[in-house]
């Protein structure tokens, strides 16, 4: 995920319901964050939230304001509870109240750290702390590494009070405080904490040229002749917002029974493209009138980003994949994105030599694991071979069947 530059507003924020995806906008409670440690905030930073009941815990030299959100997001019959910690300097101490900006807000400069905490508990799928479930990053965002340590510190004591058996910051840069996690270890606990930090996947990032003239004049031979190909077949494009919803999650369910995985609800692609109106957008390619490849896009200063993305296996040949990311692209250069993310892979995969023939880099990730429990478990695994039967199974059921039920179960995966 790319961050922001250093000194630039962040966006209102918001709060993610985890149990159905609903996105809804709540009042921002810090108007501005920033960090030039990290460059800025990151797109998802709009998902953090603004939380408004605050239990205040005085630190050594500043204040944790942890947000302990007394309600719990509910979409049908149980929800999924959501934490916001804010670290916040105060100008006479820890019993000092923090700095205010005009208009009751907090202060940019009294802020040091945020992190962002869904608590994802199932009999199944696990007890965990996540920061951020379904995005590729999240984590802890601090000013430097004394507010990184006491953010670190206050979400293993958050785990140990929500009896998660792990938690899970996803990073773009490694967080230096995971090296001595020790540190973090109280000597009334009676279980040692284990560390593991997994790098093997990557975000795909690909800088883009000022139009898309000269995009197309940049690739290679072999792709330009496979773009043509899709052109050939009497493909088409659409571009558009929510009233191209229902075809892109035509296909975007089908590809998801045929890969053996549940599917989002479309209420999280709804209130998503309600939330982000301003800069998200559906690509959908069509052969006749049916659509056969589509994507939706979330685009924040200079990055546009490609969280979802789908097409139909029995169409490949005629390559609407091709021919879909043409138009995402063009869409990008022409409305001033300097780099589109084509979102995460694992290196030497399908999909990882998929983006790169389009030019795409790999930028690494760093997804850092704290197991509360003592247990540290192999992490080179996917964990695939668990559900390689359900899969199986899933793959044959009807699509009216995984609509209904897939969503009740994909909210309680975080990937």
């Amino acid at each position: 995920m790319r961050a922001a530059r250093a000194g630039q507003r962040v966006p209102p924020a918001l709060a993610l319901r985890v149990r159905e995806g609903f996105v809804i906008k709540l009042q921002t409670e810090f108007g501005a964050v920033t960090s030039p440690r990290n460059e800025g905030v990151p797109i998802f930073a709009r998902f953090f939230l603004g939380g408004s009941i605050w239990a205040c815990v005085p630190s050594s030299r500043h204040e944790i304001a942890v947000s302990m959100l007394p309600w719990v997001f509910e979409a049908l019959s149980r929800g999924v509870a959501t934490y916001y910690l804010m670290l916040r300097a105060c100008d006479g101490g820890v019993d000092a109240p923090p700095r205010r900006a005009e208009g009751g807000r907090h202060s940019a400069e009294s802020i040091l750290g945020v992190l962002p905490v869904v608590h994802l508990k199932h009999a199944f799928f696990g007890n965990c702390l996540v920061s951020l479930p379904f995005v590729d990053g999240g984590g802890i965002l601090a000013d430097c590494r004394e507010a990184e340590e006491s953010l670190l510190s206050e979400v293993i004591t958050l785990g140990r009070k929500t009896g998660a058996s792990r938690i899970e910051l996803r990073q773009e840069r490694p967080l230096a405080s995971c090296n001595d996690i020790s540190a973090f270890c109280s000597e009334s606990s009676r279980k040692p904490l284990q560390v593991a930090t997994r790098s093997d996947k990557v975000r795909m990032l690909l800088n883009l040229p000022d139009s898309s003239e000269m995009l197309m004049k940049s690739f290679k031979s072999k792709l330009r002749s496979q773009i043509t190909k899709a052109l050939k077949e009497g493909m088409i494009s659409r571009t558009g917002g929510a009233e191209l919803l229902e075809d892109f999650y035509k296909v975007f369910l089908v590809n998801m029974r045929d890969l053996g995985s549940p599917v989002h609800s479309i209420k999280l692609m709804r209130h998503v493209l309600s939330e982000f109106s301003e800069c998200s957008k559906i690509v959908v390619i069509y052969k006749a009138k049916e659509p056969v490849a589509a994507a939706l896009l979330v685009g924040f200063e200079k990055v546009l980003r490609n969280p979802w993305a789908s097409s139909l296996r029995k169409y490949a040949s005629l390559g609407p994949n091709m021919l879909l990311y043409l138009r995402v692209l063009e869409y990008a250069c022409d409305n001033g994105y300097q780099v589109f993310d084509f979102g995460r892979s694992s290196a030497g995969e399908g999909t990882y030599k998929f983006k790169e023939q389009w030019g795409a880099i790999p930028a690494p990730l760093y997804w850092h694991y704290i197991f509360l429990d003592g247990k540290l478990p192999n992490l080179e695994s996917s964990g695939k071979e668990r559900f390689e039967k359900a899969i199986r199974y899933w793959q044959k059921l009807p699509l009216i069947v995984t609509r209904v039920i897939g969503p009740s179960i994909r909210k309680h995966i975080s990937l």
